[in-house]
């Protein structure tokens, strides 16, 4: 009789966020998941209990990786406006093209209707600007804030790109965020 398959948690839960980026959430199911990693839709259910669950634990392991990959990039960055510059494109690699972007923004909806994921959010929101505090703390018009301030610049910028995609998306937030320190750079007019 041949032994059940086994797979650890990590590679299943890798698979259905796989499955939402390709699929949305509503794409996610037990089902396509059983087929996708071939464990049976029962073991499935066993571990995870329900649909909402597994939702969550898969976006809950993806902003582990969001939080790797920003530490990892925050150690290598120097803390300049340069740096602060180079995280946030750094950040922005992970994107892809248009039709990835589009499909992630699906996933953000889950994390915005999940009180755990959005505290996740509201983190990763602060040790992103904090760190951009630190690199543009020298900026002649720095305050407190201004990292939370550039962030946004960042989403924003996202954004923007996604209406004209004509340019990479590293290319089009570098260009962005350069004149956004270049604004502060220059200090207040008199």
């Amino acid at each position: 009789m041949p032994r059940p398959k086994t797979m650890p948690d990590e590679e299943v839960l890798a698979a259905a966020f796989a499955l939402m980026r390709a699929h949305g959430p509503d794409g996610l199911t037990f089902a396509a998941l059983a087929k996708g990693t071939g464990l049976s839709g029962a073991t499935l259910v066993q571990r995870f209990e329900n649909k909402t669950t597994l939702i969550q634990r898969a976006l809950v392991q993806a902003w582990d990786g969001l939080d790797r990959q920003t530490a990892e990039l925050m150690a290598t960055v120097p803390r300049t406006p340069e740096g602060a510059i180079a995280l946030l494109v750094g950040l922005s690699g992970d994107y892809g093209g248009i039709e990835s972007y589009a499909d992630d923004l699906r996933i953000l909806r889950e994390d915005l209707r999940d009180p755990l994921l959005r505290a996740r959010g509201a983190r990763w929101r602060d040790v992103l600007s904090g760190v951009l505090d630190e690199c543009l703390v020298g900026l002649p018009g720095s305050s407190p804030g201004l990292g939370l301030l550039m962030a946004s610049q960042w989403q924003g910028s996202l954004l923007w790109w996604s209406f004209d995609p004509q340019t990479p998306v590293t290319n089009f937030v570098r260009q962005g965020l350069t004149r956004f320190v270049e604004a502060f750079a220059r200090g207040p007019a008199d």
